[in-house]
């Protein structure tokens, strides 16, 4: 499973790729606006840290001006995704980009129906919002599922990105659903990584070595 963080926080973005996880970044406008500075800038610097996919989100709202936008978006860094959400009314713009060889991740698609069309209008990326499936009462990964076994049946060339991910437990039920990329917030990163058992045990293994009363195991001597 490749992981996306799913930021645009430059400093969160830094930490995360020296730990060697990150494969790509998503962004949108909301992650945008919490950040200060100017915008192109901080997506520049993105594009530049990552050594993967990094997605961003049109803005404009009619389809041709959306198709324009996306093309402007393709040339704006060799590393960026055109993320498009999806509407019936971007569905050609979304064909039309693929055409152009551009990768477009359509967003925001709530049904394997959905991801279906996104896949056979030529996306590079779907992305289903499993936690905002949870949110209403819908078991979000269980829809995840019914996409991923969609993919296999009829062999999508299009990778599958599971995204508004709210908990731990939900990555970790995601894990198991073969999806190609989950995009997580660094939060979910922080708690999934840390644990109270690990932390004792660190501790506890140095408070036996410093029994031994050694600074420091050299095996060269």
């Amino acid at each position: 499973m490749n992981i996306f963080l799913d930021t645009a926080n430059l400093d969160q973005i830094k930490k995360w790729v020296a730990c060697g996880i990150v494969d790509g970044v998503t962004t949108n406008p909301t992650l945008l606006s919490k950040e200060s500075g100017n915008i192109k800038n901080t997506l520049k610097e993105i594009c530049a840290i990552v050594d993967g996919p990094v997605s961003i989100e049109i803005t404009e709202k009619k389809p041709d001006a959306v198709l324009d936008q996306a093309v402007e978006f393709s040339l704006f860094a060799d590393n960026v995704v055109v993320k498009i959400p999806f509407a019936q009314e971007y569905l050609p713009v979304i064909k039309a980009a693929a055409a152009q060889e551009i990768s477009v991740n359509v967003t925001l698609v709530f049904t394997p129906l959905q991801a279906l069309l996104a896949a056979k209008v030529g996306a590079a990326y779907i992305s289903p919002f499993v936690g905002r499936w949870d949110e209403i009462g819908v078991d979000g990964v269980a829809l995840l599922e019914e996409v991923v076994s969609l993919k296999e049946l009829y062999e999508w060339d299009a990778d599958i990105i599971a995204a508004s991910i709210r908990s731990v437990l939900q990555w970790q039920r995601i894990a198991q659903t073969g999806v190609d990329i989950i995009t997580l917030p660094p939060t979910i990163i922080e708690q999934a990584i840390k644990h109270p058992l690990t932390e004792k045990g660190i501790a506890m293994f140095d408070a036996d070595w410093q029994k031994l009363g050694i600074a420091t195991l050299d095996l060269k001597k």
